[in-house]
């Protein structure tokens, strides 16, 4: 449970403007309307939790707030510093970037497990560097080159910003169970728009996963990824061996070295790592193949589904 550092890190943004706090709970079991009680300036709306999806949820809490940007963040994505919304949302200005959506960087949590802290790291890595702000549109040059323009559509919404007049307008986030986020982002460089990569709009995010429940993730992402028409390509079991090996072998350099674990932990990722690995890759093989339309097949091995 991280709502109450999220609300707290909130209330200490130093920032410029105006700006209203909305959660939207989905039925929760555990403390979060307590918590949310806790803080009075924030605003709460309920819905039943047959009524979540990615994609509606998130268009719910634009059509809900009152201000010209939406931020978002999600359940488990902690502000980094005080500073966390204005360099989130500066590059909306529309007399600077002139961008229509921003997402923010993510540092994994220290103890986050092996595979995940590492992917995360480098996924935003490769966005640009950490005292700048990356600007990404398509000018034409990335015409034909599938590959190209899923790297210049990537988005992630755990943390970021769009205006509120494009989510009520031309690109709302459609009503997707999961990555929802990628959609969004090929949305808008498919229109034509520049969306931006914000690192200094920082927050610590990484999912708290069992190794069932992130072998359930792979899953979901990759048929999602499926749904939205994302190329997804076929390994053979020969390819999911050698990916697991090369990805455990890779991950056991980084461990001996990750001073954030300590040496116990350091000693039971090295052990345990691979069999993340090898979950990923054996739920990808799966996910990459499973009919579409069995829905007794999508259910089995879907996370969110469990979640319901």
């Amino acid at each position: 449970m991280y709502l109450e550092q999220i609300l707290t890190a909130i209330e200490g943004q130093e920032y410029d403007g105006t700006f209203e706090t909305l959660v939207i709970d989905s039925g929760s079991t555990d403390r979060t309307l307590d918590i949310v009680a806790a803080h009075p300036d924030v605003r709460l709306h309920v819905i039943p939790n047959s009524e979540f999806g990615h994609g509606r949820t998130r268009q719910l809490a634009a059509r809900l707030a009152r201000g010209k940007v939406v931020a978002y963040l999600t359940h488990d994505a902690i502000p980094g510093d005080a500073r966390w919304l204005h360099e989130l949302t500066a590059p909306l200005d529309p007399d600077g970037m002139d961008v229509v959506a921003v997402m923010g960087k993510q540092v994994a949590r220290p103890n986050c497990f092996p595979l995940l802290k590492y992917e995360i790291t480098d996924v935003f890595r490769n966005f640009g560097p950490d005292f700048g702000t990356t600007v990404f549109a398509n000018d034409g040059f990335a015409d034909g080159n599938g590959g190209l323009l899923d790297a210049l559509a990537f988005y992630s919404d755990v943390n970021s910003a769009t205006r509120r007049e494009l989510l009520l307008g031309d690109i709302p986030y459609r009503d997707l169970p999961y990555s929802e986020d990628m959609a969004f982002g090929a949305d808008i460089i498919a229109a034509g728009l520049r969306k931006a990569y914000a690192p200094r709009g920082w927050v610590i995010h990484s999912n708290d996963l069992t190794l069932d429940e992130y072998r359930k993730r792979i899953f979901d992402e990759t048929t999602a990824l499926r749904r939205i028409g994302k190329p997804v390509t076929r390994v053979s079991r020969f390819r999911q061996v050698a990916y697991t090996v090369f990805g455990a072998l890779r991950d056991a350099k980084r461990i001996v070295r990750d001073r954030q674990y300590g040496w116990k932990r350091r000693a039971y990722w090295f052990v345990m790592n691979p069999a993340y690995h090898a979950a990923k890759w054996s739920s990808y093989y799966v996910a990459s193949r499973v009919d579409l339309n069995d829905e007794a097949a999508m259910r089995a091995g879907s996370l969110e589904h469990s979640r319901k």
